[in-house]
């Protein structure tokens, strides 16, 4: 395992190399929708069947970027990561007042999966969705095929899973020998979940972190509007849907990412 490990690292440290920025003290990724997709899509292909574990994909946006300042134990969980995306507008337009690169756009894991996956149907690259509740991740599986009906999922699983289920479930996973793995528990479970388990899942090619991605492609969740969006908005849209649960989490986490974004970037 260690072995496997240590020449993962040594193949993160050459493709790292001048296209990462550091945004409010994590290093992010430069790129586009369409270049992450293309990268996630070789790389699929390049790990199938070496039996070596898998590249790690997540995101930040300023939620993330206050968690990690704040809580060390999950700021080690992204440290380990291959590619930080910036899954934030706000995160964008500071690295373009704050850094000698910035980054092209925002690569939201809601666009990311569309660009990611109309290019898999092409080259036959397997999905496998992990997380959500059954109903939902049917859904969202079921309107995926629908838009792109040449795509091939290996599996897809809710994300409800007992300490005692894990193996069970890794072993499933391992069977179905999916090509890009798309896992949404939320932050930090589903970080935690692939750093404790990457050195098992040795037949996926990819992980990807997707936190509430099923919740919209199954239609439970509706993004905002393209204008929101391209403003920064959008945590604003999804506040006004669910005030009760996001209130409080974007009046601590907003202020403290914005200082973070204007003190730790480079």
């Amino acid at each position: 395992m260690s072995e496997q490990l240590d020449i993962h690292r040594q193949e993160k440290k050459k493709t790292m190399v001048n296209q990462a920025i550091t945004l409010g003290g994590l290093p992010i990724t430069v790129a586009s929708c369409d270049s992450a997709a293309r990268d996630m899509i070789e790389t699929a292909l390049r790990y199938r069947g070496q039996n070596r574990p898998p590249q790690y994909v997540t995101s930040a946006n300023g939620q993330v970027l206050s968690m990690c300042a704040a809580q060390p134990e999950i700021r080690t969980l992204f440290e380990q990561a291959d590619i930080i995306h910036a899954d934030g507008e706000p995160m964008v337009k500071f690295s373009r007042l704050m850094c000698e690169t910035g980054l092209p756009e925002r690569v939201a894991t809601t666009d990311l999966v569309h660009n990611t996956a109309n290019l898999a149907q092409k080259q036959d690259v397997t999905f496998y969705f992990l997380g959500a509740a059954q109903d939902v991740i049917e859904a969202a599986v079921a309107n995926v095929q629908k838009a792109y009906p040449n795509l091939k999922f290996a599996g897809f699983r809710n994300g409800y899973i007992s300490p005692d289920q894990e193996e069970d479930v890794l072993a499933e996973i391992n069977a179905a020998a999916p090509d890009i793995l798309w896992i949404g528990m939320g932050v930090p479970l589903e970080q935690s979940f692939i750093v404790r388990n990457r050195h098992k899942l040795t037949n996926v090619g990819v992980i990807k972190t997707s936190g509430g991605l099923f919740d919209f492609l199954s239609g439970r969740n509706k993004r905002a509007s393209e204008w929101m969006q391209n403003w920064g908005l959008e945590w604003a849209y999804r506040t006004w849907l669910e005030p009760k649960r996001l209130a409080w989490r974007y009046l601590t986490t907003n202020p403290h990412a914005l200082l973070l974004l204007l003190t730790r970037s480079r």
